[in-house]
């Protein structure tokens, strides 16, 4: 057919997967290669502009990053004295995929799992080599305890949402890849007799057009965790209430184009990353000047109540990597979807400054909980008399185990069995780790609601391709490939903070690479027809 322009590789969405697959392609000798981006450039990056930029990526420890490190103001390298103070253990494959296996409970697609671990360092070093610029979590991963910086939950690593974007985008460029904004895909174009994805309709500039793919297309649009509508259909009820973290582009559109095909859809549909979030936040969209800032992780260091006054989870059932995204969904559970999170004087202490600054959120303080019970009334809270006991018994259940267990102390940066559960009290929910007691005002609380980051249901893949599976074949679909958030069947109910970048790289390689390669091979027989002709 006649298309209004041909490329070798055509790339959908504009986030950290889509151009991992869009520069790969590039350098892998695909001469033409489009990436469409349904956001207009004042708006893009997909949800990688609001993240942390945090990748989870397995190494043999410090020294694995130390050559490519940044500091804050864009300085190369780490003085050594801040070297000396830093204690970091490495990072197997074993525990990568022993973490992916506890948080999904089992549930991952183990090829996909074993494709992420197996390639995370190298799409680490890739990235390196590249000019990303990444830093310690210094603020997000770390705690200092007697004079040293102590890593935990083996995601060390962070580059900023904005920074990431901004690379990626310039990268791209200088690698000949053009960007098509306010660019919406509407659709894949196909063989009626073959099925092979031949290109993609777009509509651009007020008209619908019509791109070519000699190579293929690579899906990377993204969830639909901004469409309310797909939300309360595949997520359930009250899901249409849930605060949107990031891009307010993500509304499904690969999942529709890819069915349209036949492609199969596999995964927790029903399943999303969602976290604690600011309750004043944006509702449809997130903030591109605070972005992540609106995450309200600090629960570990205190406790959750709902508007009733009562606790509704274990916040310290394990760290913090493996628990936001599942919070999210257990505020959305409790009346009218919000909770707040308390802590006394020294819990609010380790807080995040990013997250809980006065310049983020709305903190609430008082000298006594009786008075931060009369506050919290005027924001919500239902039952002051609930709330009081609530913390009374907490208190009491902490102590309980603590003259238990005088040998138990408080640790931060482990899992330290520091607990509510003794013999003489058991709470529902108890708290695992990290109970120290509310008792020290002055006194801290912030509302909390929860955002969602992005849906676990997508398209099946072939992970040693990127190739997206037919439903009624179950074979791959010559020329369309699948990276990033739109990719079902790894993340089941929970995951691993900062795997979700990481895979999007990884498989925006993979699926870069063999697109380029593809095109080339198409590109050669199309140049041939001719002159087999004339023989």
């Amino acid at each position: 057919m006649q298309f209004d322009e041909v490329f070798d590789v055509v790339v959908v969405g504009g986030g950290n997967a889509g151009f991992s697959a869009a520069t790969t392609a590039a350098q892998e000798g695909a001469r033409r290669v489009l990436l469409v981006e349904k956001a207009p450039e004042s708006e893009a990056g997909g949800n990688t502009f609001f993240t942390a930029g945090a990748y989870r990526t397995c190494f043999d420890g410090l020294n694995d990053f130390l050559p490519y490190l940044y500091q804050a103001d864009g300085t190369k390298g780490l003085p050594q004295d801040l070297v000396q103070r830093i204690e970091m253990e490495p990072y197997t494959k074993a525990d990568f995929h022993a973490d992916i296996k506890r948080v999904t409970k089992g549930r991952a697609d183990p090829e996909l799992a074993k494709t992420l671990v197996d390639n995370s360092r190298a799409a680490m070093q890739w990235l390196f080599d590249n000019g990303a610029q990444f830093q310690l979590s210094f603020n997000r991963q770390a705690f200092e305890v007697n004079g040293k910086y102590k890593f935990w939950g083996g995601m060390v690593l962070s580059g900023g949402g904005k920074g990431l974007y901004k690379w990626h985008s310039e990268t791209a460029r200088e690698n000949g890849v053009t960007i098509y904004y306010s660019c919406p895909a509407v659709g894949l174009i196909s063989c009626p007799i073959t099925g092979d994805v031949l290109g993609l309709k777009v509509f651009k500039d007020g008209k619908h057009r019509t791109i070519g793919a000699t190579g293929g297309v690579v899906l990377a649009s993204g969830g639909f965790q901004a469409s309310s509508a797909l939300r309360t259909k595949y997520l359930g009820p009250g899901w249409d209430l849930a605060h949107v973290r990031g891009c307010q582009y993500s509304t499904g559109d690969g999942h529709a184009m890819a069915a349209q095909v036949g492609a199969k859809l596999v995964g927790n549909y029903s399943g999303c990353h969602s976290v604690a979030w600011d309750g004043n936040s944006p509702t449809d969209a997130g903030d591109r000047h605070l972005t992540n800032q609106y995450t309200k992780s600090g629960y570990p260091l205190g406790i959750m109540v709902n508007n009733t006054g009562k606790r509704f989870v274990d916040e310290g059932f394990d760290l913090r990597n493996f628990t936001y995204a599942v919070f999210g969904k257990e505020i959305l559970k409790q009346p009218q979807g919000i909770a707040f999170q308390i802590w006394d004087s020294d819990g609010a202490k380790l807080l995040r400054k990013e997250e809980y600054a006065e310049d983020v959120t709305q903190n609430i303080y008082a000298d006594t909980l009786e008075e931060l019970a009369d506050i919290l009334v005027t924001k919500g809270l239902k039952d002051k008399g609930q709330f009081l006991q609530t913390i009374a018994e907490f208190n009491a259940a902490v102590d309980d185990f603590q003259r238990e267990n005088p040998d138990k102390k408080f640790d931060p940066v482990i899992r330290d069995g520091v607990s509510t559960q003794s013999s003489k009290t058991k709470l529902s929910p108890g708290k695992t780790n990290w109970a120290i007691p509310i008792k020290k005002g002055p006194f801290r609380a912030v509302e909390v609601t929860t955002g969602i980051t992005f849906t676990f249901g997508g398209l099946a893949v072939d992970p040693a391709t990127g190739g997206v599976i037919a439903e009624a074949s179950r074979k791959r679909i010559p020329g369309l490939y699948c990276t990033g958030e739109l990719l079902g069947g790894l993340f089941w109910d929970n995951y691993p903070g900062g795997s979700g970048l990481t895979m999007g790289t990884v498989m925006g390689r993979i699926g870069g690479k063999h697109a380029a390669a593809r095109s080339k091979r198409v590109n050669a027989k199309a140049s041939a027809e001719p002159i087999r002709a004339q023989l």
